[in-house]
């Protein structure tokens, strides 16, 4: 059974979510608020469904700060283009407007969820990433990244055959590691992650942009 958590206050929406996600076999948890999202985002959810305009605070700057490594579907009225991509380049993974339709919802979270499952292990020619266990391999042989090198990697994985900017990953290291990282600092790392995966071909530079993995 899929477990979601469900960031919303508007409690005849969340009765129609919580009674269409039950219906389909899911595990619905309800936050009426940040403040009683932030008690819960701790435990472990399958996807994250998530207004923008809660009673105490944004929902895209508490996504930006707290759920970037969580699966989370915006679920809102904010019909405004630059909140959209904005949304959508912050790493969230899809962008429902309301009013909505119950079964394209229903689709959208099952596509995620189909998604996110056969990403588990992603291979591309001679390196395997496993993301349910923080694991990489070469030739099926374990190599040791530090935290910041794996985390690089993965958000290319994650993207396969799609442009990550250097600013996204900047932006990524910077939450990580809690301080200030210069554009510098970002090739040392992709230089470290090529050496150890020896292979330069894998990670593909796309100059003045960023990087790129291709399967």
């Amino acid at each position: 059974m899929y477990s979601i958590l469900l960031i919303e206050d508007n409690d005849y929406i969340i009765k129609g979510i919580k009674y269409l996600l039950e219906a389909n076999n899911f595990k619905v948890t309800v936050a009426k608020n940040l403040q009683e999202a932030s008690k819960l985002i701790e435990n472990k959810y399958d996807l994250i469904i998530l207004d923008l305009m809660l009673p105490d605070g944004d929902g895209l700057k508490f996504y930006q700060e707290n759920l970037k490594n969580k699966a989370t579907l915006v679920l809102t009225a904010k019909d405004d283009e630059d909140i959209i991509s904005n949304s959508l380049d912050s790493g969230i993974e899809d962008y429902i407007i309301k009013p909505f339709r119950s079964k394209e919802l229903l689709a959208r979270i099952n596509k995620i969820l189909k998604r996110n499952k056969d990403n588990e292990i992603i291979t591309v020619d001679n390196v395997t990433v496993d993301t349910e266990a923080g694991r990489v391999f070469v030739n099926n042989e374990e190599i040791n990244l530090t935290s910041l090198e794996y985390r690089i990697l993965l958000l290319l994985f994650q993207n396969l055959n799609r442009i990550v900017t250097r600013e996204i990953l900047i932006d990524r290291i910077w939450d990580i590691s809690g301080k200030f990282v210069e554009d510098n600092t970002l090739t040392v790392y992709i230089k470290r992650i090529r050496e150890k995966l020896g292979n330069d071909d894998i990670i593909k530079t796309i100059k003045g942009i960023g990087y790129r993995v291709d399967k």
